[in-house]
């Protein structure tokens, strides 16, 4: 597995063709080894801009932070 950090906040387009975030935090283990926690948020945007507008209004997300997939 992977020691790398993801960003926080991942921005996925769904079947339906909307877009979803979904918010990431990291905790360590006692051997220091990052365990993700993943949050889908309930809801859906017509843009990955909106979903980032969205993201940087409500959970106080800044420019570098962004995921997409």
């Amino acid at each position: 597995m992977s020691r790398s950090i993801p960003k926080p906040f991942l921005i996925a387009k769904d079947d339906e063709g909307a877009f979803r975030l979904t918010l990431r935090q990291v905790r360590y283990n006692s051997q220091h080894y990052p365990i993700v926690m993943s949050a889908l948020q309930p809801e859906t945007f017509e843009s990955a801009h909106a979903a980032r507008a969205f993201a940087k209004q409500h959970h106080g997300a800044v420019a570098g932070e962004f995921a997409a997939k």
